[in-house]
């Protein structure tokens, strides 16, 4: 390890310089930050999710988003304090112990490239819109394609991610204006659209106030990547304030994206024009009639699913050569191509998730259902760790032992231990879902795996 990696590792340590180049500007963080509170688990899970929970499905988008929101104000304070390209596995690393680095780390791994399958699944849907090609071709072709743009450089990763979610964000305002003006003006062929869509039809809990808490765990992927902000850390140029710019503008994304969306697309149509296996965004047009509208925002869905994959790519490859730099993955995963690019940990990552085309290949109708819950789990374990390493740099800067940060999650440690309690809550309503205790038996198999091999790594260690 270098003199400044182990500098940029050091509790307290200012410097973020970790081999990286610094080629993502405040622009393309800012849209990393809204194109990564937009994917495919509100584009194409949200049909499933209406179908299971009606109207309620807003309040628990609702619910969920403020317990995320909390997450990313902790996470926001302690980027301040240390702003570090391993973010989760270091502060782990630092507050918890160097096993829970590791486990957090490679967790994260894990659930990125668990992410980046569900992404290459619903691309090949997506193009059997327009063409008869199976599932597995469009997913292996879509991986190569962005494993390749990954390995180029990082300025690369951050501009094609901007133009992605410019995609994303232009296509979901449309959506919201086109369908604000079929509410008001009533052009269209929508059969009664109005706001009374919310609660006539069934009334805001149709289906029972059980079965809006088993959609959660559908609605908790929808949020996987808006902490991708704290892996771009080592690589975001000043990223004591970009990162702060990117966290606070949250609220308003979750509203206008999650909420804002939902309340059109239900107002539209009723909750119970939409199901599983299709994209209620692609509905709500093919049932307004406008010419076109729904092919052209099938393609959106398709660039949303090729952002969250290329930022599956990214995060894998930097959260693994992190590990390496800690001895706690191969030394060869910590090496940077002559562009500045940990090539290494992405062409492990992008090999790990050619067995998402085999998923494809074999199950290609329930493909996306397991993929989520095995992301689903993970993330709830990594979103946990931050909450905990939060609570316990809150502890160590009330004993004077750490340098209180000047951007601070309102009203913890109340708000941190509300939205731990909101994430043990959706941990057991995994288990009254078949994906769910798919999700807790892929977890558990995993948990072993990493306890596992710990103490191979910490072997190696010591005998180097």
């Amino acid at each position: 390890m270098t003199a400044s990696e182990r500098q940029a590792t050091e509790p307290g340590s200012a410097t973020t310089d970790e081999g990286y180049a610094r080629g993502l500007s405040p622009r393309t963080i800012q849209m990393i930050a809204i194109g990564g509170a937009i994917g495919t688990g509100l584009f194409y899970g949200a049909g499933g999710a209406i179908e299971q929970a009606g109207p309620a499905l807003i309040l628990a988008y609702l619910a969920a988003g403020l317990a995320i929101f909390v997450i990313m104000r902790a996470l926001g304070e302690l980027l301040t304090y240390r702003p570090v390209a391993g973010s989760f596995a270091e502060y782990a690393n630092e507050f918890l112990g160097r096993f829970a680095g590791y486990a957090t780390g490679w967790t994260y791994w894990a659930v990125w490239v668990a992410t980046c399958m569900a992404e290459i699944t619903v691309a090949g849907k997506y193009v059997q819109y327009w063409f008869a090609i199976p599932q597995w071709v469009t997913a292996l072709v879509v991986l190569g394609i962005m494993f390749l743009a990954n390995m180029v450089s990082v300025r690369l990763f951050g501009e094609g991610e901007f133009w992605f979610s410019a995609i994303k964000v232009t296509a979901i305002i449309a959506m919201i204006l086109i369908g604000l003006g079929v509410l008001i003006f009533h052009f269209g062929q929508a059969t009664n659209p109005t706001v009374a869509n919310l609660w006539n039809d069934g009334g805001v809990f149709p289906n029972g106030f059980g079965q809006t808490l088993l959609v959660l765990q559908i609605v908790l992927f929808a949020y996987v990547g808006v902490e991708l902000v704290g892996v771009t850390a080592g690589e975001a140029r000043d990223p004591k304030n970009t990162l702060r710019k990117a966290i606070n503008t949250l609220p308003f994304r979750i509203g206008l994206f999650y909420i804002g969306a939902l309340v059109i697309i239900m107002s539209v149509s009723s909750w119970r024009t939409f199901h599983a296996g299709r994209s209620p965004f692609v509905e709500v047009f093919e049932q307004i009639g406008i010419p076109g509208a729904a092919a052209i925002i099938n393609f959106v869905l398709l660039t949303a699913a090729l952002s969250s994959c290329n930022s599956g790519i990214y995060s894998t490859g930097r959260m693994l050569r992190s590990l390496a730099q800690r001895e706690e993955a191969p030394a060869r995963l910590g090496a940077l191509s002559s562009r500045s690019v940990p090539s290494a940990g992405i062409a492990l990552s992008a090999a790990v998730m050619v067995i998402g085309v085999g998923v494809n290949y074999f199950s290609p109708d329930k493909a996306f259902a397991y993929i989520t819950s095995v992301s689903t789990i993970g993330i709830i374990f990594v979103w946990g760790m931050i909450l905990v390493c939060h609570f316990l740099y809150r502890a160590r800067v009330r004993r004077g032992l750490l340098p209180a940060s000047d951007y601070r999650l309102p009203g913890a440690p109340v708000s941190t231990a509300l939205a731990l309690g909101f994430l043990l809550l959706v941990v057991v309503l995994l288990f009254f879902t078949e994906a769910g205790r798919t999700a807790i038996i892929v977890g558990v198999v995993w948990g072993a795996l990493v306890c596992a091999a710990y103490p191979l790594l910490a072997r190696g260690r010591r005998a180097a």
